[in-house]
């Protein structure tokens, strides 16, 4: 096996979780399985602020997979726009925001598409400004659509 390219392979069963692959780590090769692989959710804890515009196509979101939002101060709003639905960091890519209880009527972050784009067919916000809310999107790589809410 070890003369074969990747691509010549022979594709795999249905997969169970607990089947062991092999993936490198500071230049060493390591072993896991496909559970640890899927069960690892990288979360950005945020506290957001009044007038704060956040682009979440930035680099230190890039990896973000659920984003906690607490806020701190005066009353207001914060716009976070999404990243390009269009990059390949985006398509099938799930985001999750979730509020604390923090978060009322008169504190609210705007998830906003990026320009040209829609959100759930929309080119406005989708508005949080509630405590303990919770909205997951996944891009298809053309726009991203809402898959979940919890108010």
């Amino acid at each position: 096996m070890a003369d074969k390219k990747i691509s010549e392979l022979t594709a795999a069963s249905t997969l169970t979780g607990t089947e062991i692959v092999p993936l490198v780590q500071s230049s060493t090769t390591k072993k896991a399985t496909i559970n640890d692989i899927t069960n690892h959710i990288i979360t950005v804890s945020k506290t957001v602020t009044a007038g704060e515009t956040i682009d979440l196509g930035d680099s230190a979101y890039t990896n973000a997979m659920m984003v906690k939002l607490t806020w701190s101060g005066a009353t207001g709003t914060a716009t976070y726009t999404l990243p390009d639905a269009t990059s390949s960091n985006s398509t099938n890519r799930v985001l999750r925001f979730i509020t604390d209880s923090t978060f009322s009527a008169s504190t609210r972050v705007d998830l906003t598409p990026a320009s040209g784009q829609n959100l759930d067919g929309s080119t406005l916000a989708y508005e949080i400004n509630k405590e303990y809310e919770g909205i997951a999107i996944w891009s298809d790589g053309n726009e991203w659509f809402i898959i979940q809410k919890k108010a």
